[in-house]
């Protein structure tokens, strides 16, 4: 492979991490709790530090918690909070499916 191919594909990372990172952010602003707030931290400190491979993992877990997240809200009847955690996680749906880490079917 080419090294302009490799710088790309670095580059190309680099981006997919700092936008994770940045949903990851937005989503742990969401989140109802410290605890679940502390969950989707770790997840962005591990996104930052991980593999292309891994930022799939990475996305599907902090979606299993957004999820979870948006019905604990619903189950309480907090409207405002579901709203800003459903708005989060479908941003970082969207950003997955976009990016090729996950897929739309």
């Amino acid at each position: 492979m080419s090294p302009e191919r490799l710088a790309a594909m670095a580059v190309t990372e680099q981006y997919l991490i700092g936008e994770l990172s940045w949903r990851l952010g937005q989503l742990a602003d969401a989140m109802p709790d410290v605890t679940t707030a502390r969950e989707v931290a770790r997840l962005r400190r591990r996104c930052e530090s991980c593999t292309l491979a891994e930022l799939v993992v990475v996305l599907r877990n902090a979606l299993g918690v957004a999820d979870t997240a948006c019905w604990e809200s619903l189950a309480a009847g907090d409207a405002i909070a579901f709203v800003h955690q459903s708005t989060a996680s479908a941003d970082l749906y969207g950003f997955g499916v976009c990016a090729g880490l996950i897929d739309d079917s």
